[in-house]
């Protein structure tokens, strides 16, 4: 599933993987094309590779019935659907013996501002579910990239974003546009503070290990876990308020079960890592709880991490 909104690169994308050797395969392609945009399909290539194309032009002549039909008449190995992302992604239907294989979503970075704060909702709804996000055309943006990715990774912490420009793929640090100091003895870290070192430290968790830090949070005990560990985060809105979630990392306390639901805490912590099961088997980060303080609960505009 290739998702994105016109022109950021959809057809470039796939006419450019199927050509490739690694991307054959010995039955038949089926290619859905929700939109037609600048960039055609060669022929040849189509002919070269065994992909057949089909055009769907409506929304709402995207259901199961006529996918299966494609299904029935063509007897595809694969299907690759370049979906319009003025189509709402939440109310796609496939039928019930497909499965999404991977979702990868193509951003046009000169225009992802205009996009991202007018079409945010239709935006998220594509994002939130790839495993791949291409942000192309980065000519001439620097510091802009480190703000692109975050809102990303706000809305999916668990995608890879890769950013390109016109001589291949940027391999860019950020650390410059850290809301802290990562030299502090203590790094103290305020609600936008703690939201960018969660989204922060999936990528670049050897920044943080060995640092402590200190924020308010509030305390989740979940079922399960055991019994000299709990998180200790922030509920966090990304888009809308149906858009909440809450973000935060295990912690090992030797008091925990001092703790209730929903306390709120000033935590001083110092970041480790380990291969913990809610990382299935990677490392990731751990917090070693230096200091647990009753905290005053926010007020109700305070409790709440925006990244609107």
């Amino acid at each position: 599933m290739i998702t994105g909104f016109l022109e950021s690169g959809k057809s470039e994308f796939i006419n450019y993987t199927l050509a490739q050797p690694y991307f054959q395969a010995k039955g038949t392609t089926l290619l859905i094309l929700c939109e037609e945009g600048e960039i055609e399909y060669d022929p040849e290539l189509l002919k070269s590779t065994r992909t057949v194309k089909e055009v769907i032009e409506n929304e709402e002549d995207f259901t199961p019935e006529k996918l299966q039909e494609l299904d029935k008449a063509y007897k595809p190995e694969r299907v690759i659907v370049e979906f319009n992302g003025m189509w709402n992604y939440r109310n796609v239907k496939l039928p019930w013996f497909w499965s999404i294989e991977q979702q990868i979503t193509t951003i046009d970075a000169s225009t992802f501002p205009m996009y991202y704060n007018n079409m945010k909702s239709l935006l998220n709804e594509m994002i939130k579910m790839s495993e791949l996000i291409i942000f192309n055309r980065c000519d001439g943006l620097g510091e802009e990239l480190a703000t692109y990715k975050r809102n990303i990774k706000a809305v999916n912490p668990k995608a890879d974003i890769v950013f390109e420009d016109a001589q291949g793929e940027i391999s860019q640090i950020f650390e410059a546009d850290l809301p802290f100091d990562l030299n502090a003895d203590v790094i103290e870290m305020d609600n936008y503070g703690f939201g960018i070192f969660f989204i922060d430290a999936m990528d670049h968790l050897d920044r943080y290990v060995g640092k402590t830090i200190r924020y308010l949070a509030q305390v989740m005990k979940p079922d399960g876990m055991p019994e000299n560990m709990f998180v200790p985060g922030r509920m966090a809105m990304t888009c809308c308020a149906e858009d909440m979630s809450f973000l935060g990392y295990p912690c090992r306390y030797d008091r925990v079960r001092e703790l209730e639901n929903k306390d709120w805490i000033t935590i001083t912590a110092r970041v480790g890592k380990a291969a913990l099961p809610e990382y299935e088997g990677n490392e990731g980060p751990l917090l070693e709880a230096v200091e647990v303080v009753p905290a005053k609960e926010p007020s109700p505009r305070d409790q709440v991490i925006s990244f609107s």
